[in-house]
């Protein structure tokens, strides 16, 4: 089981992204730090190595030229 977050710009909008119990679950990421469970789904056949190809995807319309594509980012600080 990889429980491992990974962390997304979604064209302006922080994720982060938690695969456990062969569930993907996205979370929102709060500017106070904070996390809830984000408004959509990845569905469970999507592998690790095509999230970043999947946000784009889904979320291409929210597109801007200062957020021209989804960013994997680092972790954020403790």
């Amino acid at each position: 089981m990889n429980t491992h977050a990974r962390y997304f710009n979604l064209f302006g909008r922080m994720v982060s992204i938690v695969h456990q119990q062969g569930r993907w679950q996205a979370y929102d990421f709060g500017a106070e730090g904070k996390r809830r469970p984000a408004d959509f789904q990845i569905p469970d056949f999507v592998e690790a190595d095509e999230l970043l190809q999947y946000l784009d995807d889904l979320f291409h319309e929210d597109a801007t030229p200062r957020h021209p594509a989804v960013v994997e980012m680092p972790p954020p600080a403790p």
